[in-house]
């Protein structure tokens, strides 16, 4: 409902009807009839004009409903995973690319808590995630290829965006700008932060304000699809597993 709201024009209106609602309630405590008897009456016809005003989302949103299985109310929809798939393999073919080259990367994964402050210092890119569109950005002395790449609902959102620096006094002291950049972000967020060395060609993953570093491609991708795709689909894979092991 939360996200219904959020993602629509029902979130302004809410926000009027709110309005309305604490006018009516200061109308009955400061005596006001005349106002109060007008306000009150108009919230009686109140639900037959949410239905009209809310109309197109409300029918949107039932259309919705109707698509979705039970589960997928819990659970991410399964087409979601597919996608996440698609995109963790062309991330993690990229990162191996800019690894064997030694550029210099850093990839935002966005998750729960969004980052739209970071996207806004960057520039809207808005385009299907591919292993050669993620390179040719941190090609160097390219315009965008010093700052991070922002990737929200399965889509390169924004380039060229400036992560928070961490203040953590016990980090290495070999660690570069990239890399701190990368913690602060995990730090600030549930983001995943990938990181491409520039001087070693190592691939890091920044994660709760932690960093573990030398990923190949492979361990790349099996950390992603664990931390990415849904409880449910793994453990149906387990339990495929054991049976197959029981056979």
């Amino acid at each position: 409902a939360i996200r219904f709201i959020r993602e629509s024009r029902a979130a302004q209106l809410l926000k009027g009807i709110l309005v309305f609602l604490i006018i009516t309630q200061l109308s009955d405590w400061f005596d006001l009839n005349v106002l109060n008897f007008f306000l009150t009456n108009a919230l009686q016809v109140g639900l037959l004009a949410l239905v009209i005003v809310f109309q197109p989302e409300l029918r949107r949103a039932l259309e919705q409903m109707g698509r979705t299985k039970l589960g997928d109310i819990f659970f991410k929809n399964s087409e979601e995973n597919v996608e996440m798939e698609k995109s963790v393999i062309e991330i993690c073919e990229a990162a191996t690319t800019l690894s064997r080259l030694k550029m210099g990367a850093l990839i935002v994964i966005e998750r729960s808590t969004k980052v739209g402050d970071v996207i806004l210092t960057g520039n809207l890119v808005e385009a299907k995630i591919s292993a050669e569109l993620l390179v040719n950005i941190f090609y160097p002395n390219t315009p965008l290829h010093d700052g991070a790449v922002i990737i929200r609902d399965n889509k390169i959102k924004a380039a060229g965006c400036l992560l928070p620096l961490s203040h953590n006094n016990d980090l290495s002291s070999e660690l570069g700008t990239r890399h701190r950049a990368a913690i602060g972000m995990s730090e600030n967020s549930d983001a995943i932060v990938i990181v491409v060395s520039e001087e070693t060609g190592k691939i890091s993953i920044a994660k709760r304000g932690a960093l573990t570093r030398n990923f190949t491609g492979e361990t790349l991708k099996r950390a992603l699809e664990k931390s990415l795709l849904k409880l449910e689909e793994k453990s149906q894979k387990n339990n495929k597993g054991k049976e197959n092991t029981n056979v």
